[in-house]
């Protein structure tokens, strides 16, 4: 399942894990846009983040095809 997390740029303001199956992350016009399959979930000011960092566990996937 898709995970960010979203650390602010101010120290005073707590860090943010937001996660959910249909989660995306686009940065658009100076905000960072957390969207789901029923719209936007977060958006913030750009300005006001300092790193989004994508946390989820990879899935299992078949291993890619080796030369021989």
């Amino acid at each position: 399942m898709p995970a960010y997390l979203i650390q602010h740029a101010a120290s005073q303001r707590g860090d943010m894990l937001i996660e959910d199956p249909a989660l995306t992350l686009n940065i658009r016009d100076g905000w960072a846009i957390l969207t789901d399959d029923q719209g936007i979930a977060v958006a913030l000011p750009t300005e006001q983040v300092a790193c989004i960092t994508r946390v989820d566990e990879p899935q299992d996937q078949e291993p890619a095809p080796q030369k021989e």
